[in-house]
């Protein structure tokens, strides 16, 4: 008898932890995803800017 008890608690109590297991679900997007490139650009603008001030210190700019 206590053999059937103990089965039946064991049996509701892993029921009763399946049904507590968490879902992960995917879903798709409603936007775009876009890309911002914003950071090439100022990054190409700084190396000009770096190497007009090189060409500016140089010692052969006569500026020092």
């Amino acid at each position: 008898m206590k053999n059937i008890v103990n089965q039946s608690v064991l049996t509701a109590f892993l029921f009763t932890m399946a049904a507590c297991q968490p879902k992960v679900e995917l879903a798709v997007p409603d936007k775009p995803i876009t890309v911002n490139l914003n950071v090439k650009i100022e990054h190409e603008i700084r190396i000009k800017v770096d190497r007009e001030l090189d060409a500016v210190f140089s010692k052969e700019s006569g500026l020092f």
